[in-house]
């Protein structure tokens, strides 16, 4: 089941898995709420590659899945997606003053 959920007038796509029971949200729609940047993509990206560089980073990497997600056109791709774990971890790398806003929000 996909979902739209909003933060702050922004849509962050989410989808439930089943066998998991757990929801996963769209990394580069979190990153673009958080960041306000005008290339969630890129940011994510690069943030990305900082994060597995660093150690602990391996054992994040591994939880973020691939997901179809359906786009603003109308069509589902492949998104970076993780689970509320991997989120957490995510949001503690990026330097924004809507991070503890957001980590009460989901």
């Amino acid at each position: 089941m996909n979902e739209l959920k909003l933060f702050e007038n922004r849509q962050i796509r989410s989808t439930w898995d089943d066998e998991k029971e757990e929801w996963f949200f769209s990394i580069v729609d979190i990153v673009g709420a958080l960041t306000e940047s005008s290339n969630p993509r890129r940011y994510w990206s690069d943030l990305k590659r900082k994060i597995t560089d660093e150690e602990s980073g391996i054992e994040l990497y591994e939880k973020i899945v691939q997901l179809k997600m359906q786009s603003s056109n109308g069509k589902f791709y492949s998104t970076d997606a993780a689970d509320m774990a991997g989120i957490f971890r995510i949001i503690q790398s990026i330097p924004s003053p809507k991070a503890e806003p957001f980590k009460l929000w989901l």
